[in-house]
């Protein structure tokens, strides 16, 4: 797909008014030039959330959550990024310009006709399943519901080889379509069939509610495999897709949980019995992909496997692809289920209620992880402390920086007798220097600060510099920044400070220029004017200072040539009228 240049997001945001997208969603409370709500995005009593409509930008106080109305809406609806583009671009009557180029838009036309035949083969399968006394026992006697078998459009694919091909591989070009969308296998005398025979069908969603793929499940056990997914395709990617997300998604407001199961009829029967946040991979174990996605949807993240061996051995590799994404404020659980059960059987026997409170008594994946590693080390020897220390350290360093992982070295210190301290009292102190920030006036700022400050209150502000500051090459942190800054507004003067901000999405600068951002400054719009020509000027001062000090110390170090010795006298002359 075409890469949406900078300039229609640029345009797209100033179109966007954010006060209206996030109070579409959001009951919102005007205060002074903002307003204020509870944050949607982590539990509070108070209204520590923002939106601010002359910066199109929020941010909370509480959580840190911020960004513009393309961010909001992937954040509280769960979008991906060209979701929540095309969202505001409909709002805006706008059209999104993905093609740049032929081939970009035959891939487009190549992508449509894919979700088309598959949508074509949904309802094949759903139309056999009427028709289907077998089917439609099976799902009677597991407990499946019509509004459950409408929810996630369970089908049939009829016994026998070419029930699909006959019904919609009318011609050459829809049997290559139909075989592009994985429906298809082939023998090895060159005899095409359909892939999925005589199977109870669960059609696979994407994040839009598109089908994908197909997972089919046999009726009795013998019958070959379990289940049978759709090939990889140029639409399905099995390690990136969690089945029943799409339904979730609908069925919950605000999703507080995932539950990830192993089976498509696990995920179906939670419905059923009115646990609404069930997902399942398809068929491989979970992947830094399916943890990212998880996560990017709930902030607790249940586990939820078979007792034996080898659920232990899925929720260990589950642990291994969470762990680097374990941010504070995440949790993830780990429930093991009796021998024999699994999440179908369970609640059928047991219920919701009782479902619910297992998932409550679930190991915590801090537990998990020391339980586990010590499963066979003698912690009593000092052999067995240092192969914990061995195993254990290189993955607790690939959690993210914050309290869980503090607390987690906290603990393998402690079980060991290495490195004792307090991890996270060796850190920088940063208790002591947030209220610093929230509080330091203005004028104690550095110079680079201030400019970025005022730049990111009011882009325009750059504009009368007129293009003219010449820092370029000053050794100071956040030159370069500053300098990317100024050039943006340049280009773009009408550019607001949302827009401005989600120049810099998914970069370490980020976050720090949004709490900049949300700051409200003193003053008027002529300070502020003032505030960046004088630290313009003094930037240019120190640049001129560096440069001196480069040329004298050359010259008592090798000396320096004729266009050297100019620079020198012209830079001297300079400093003498500055008074430097």
């Amino acid at each position: 797909m075409a890469r949406i240049p900078d300039a229609f997001i640029d345009d797209l945001l100033a179109r966007s008014d954010i006060v209206e997208v996030v109070g579409s969603r959001v009951p919102l409370k005007r205060q002074g030039k903002e307003y204020a709500a509870r944050c949607p995005f982590h539990d509070e009593r108070s209204a520590s959330f923002t939106v601010s409509p002359t910066k199109q930008f929020y941010h909370c106080f509480g959580c840190g959550a911020h960004g513009t109305a393309i961010s909001f809406l992937m954040n509280y609806d769960r979008l991906e990024f060209l979701d929540a583009v095309d969202e505001l671009a409909k709002r805006a009557g706008m059209e999104v310009p993905r093609s740049e180029n032929p081939r970009n838009a035959q891939q487009q036309d190549d992508s449509r006709e894919l979700y088309s035949a598959l949508d074509a083969a949904t309802k094949f399968f759903q139309k056999n399943l009427e028709g289907s006394e077998k089917a439609r026992t099976y799902l009677d006697g597991r407990g499946v519901d019509e509004e459950n078998r409408a929810r996630f459009q369970i089908g049939y694919a009829p016994d026998g080889y070419s029930g699909l091909r006959d019904a919609l591989g009318k011609d050459e070009r829809r049997m290559k379509l139909l075989d592009r969308a994985g429906l298809f296998s082939k023998n090895d005398r060159g005899h095409v069939y359909d892939k999925f025979r005589d199977r109870v069908m669960f059609p696979i969603f994407d994040r839009r509610g598109r089908v994908i793929a197909f997972g089919g499940r046999v009726f009795e056990k013998d019958d070959g495999p379990k289940y049978l997914n759709s090939p990889e395709t140029a639409l399905f990617h099995k390690g990136r897709e969690l089945y029943g997300l799409w339904q979730v998604r609908q069925a919950n407001q605000k999703i507080e949980r995932l539950i990830v199961v192993e089976g498509y009829m696990d995920v179906v029967s939670l419905f059923q019995f009115g646990v609404t946040q069930a997902v399942a991979t398809l068929g491989t174990a979970t992947t830094p992909d399916h943890a990212e996605l998880l996560f990017r949807n709930a902030p607790d993240v249940f586990f939820c496997f078979d007792g034996d061996a080898a659920g232990r051995r899925a929720g260990w590799k589950a642990l291994e692809s969470v762990l680097p994404r374990m941010k504070d404020g995440r949790q993830a659980f780990f429930l093991f289920l009796p021998d024999g059960e699994d999440p179908d059987s369970i609640v059928r026997k047991e219920g919701a209620e009782v479902f619910n409170e297992r998932l409550k008594q679930a190991t915590p994946l801090s537990q998990f992880f020391f339980d586990e590693l010590t499963r066979e080390i003698n912690l009593g020897t000092l052999d067995g402390k240092a192969r914990l220390a061995e195993r254990a350290k290189p993955m607790l360093a690939q959690i993210p920086d914050g309290a869980f992982g503090d607390l987690m070295k906290q603990q393998l210190a402690q079980l060991t007798g290495l490195g004792g301290g307090n991890a996270a009292a060796a850190r920088a102190p940063i208790p002591q220097r947030a209220p610093a920030r929230q509080i330091q006036p203005i004028a104690k700022r550095s110079l680079v600060r201030g400019a970025i400050a005022v730049l990111l209150q009011q882009p325009s502000l750059a504009m009368s510099l007129g293009g003219k500051h010449h820092f370029q090459g000053l050794r100071l942190p956040g030159v370069e920044l500053l300098l990317e800054l100024l050039g943006l507004v340049e280009q773009r003067p009408d550019i607001s400070t949302g827009a401005l901000l989600e120049h810099f999405d998914g970069r370490e600068e980020q976050a720090s220029l949004h709490t900049l951002a949300a700051q409200t400054m003193p003053g008027d719009e002529a300070m502020w004017t003032q505030e960046l020509h004088d630290a313009v000027a003094q930037l240019e001062k120190q640049l001129l200072v560096q440069r001196l000090d480069e040329l004298l110390a050359k010259q008592r170090q090798q000396g320096l040539d004729d266009t050297d010795k100019y620079e020198l006298r012209e830079l001297l002359k300079a400093r003498a009228t500055l008074r430097l």
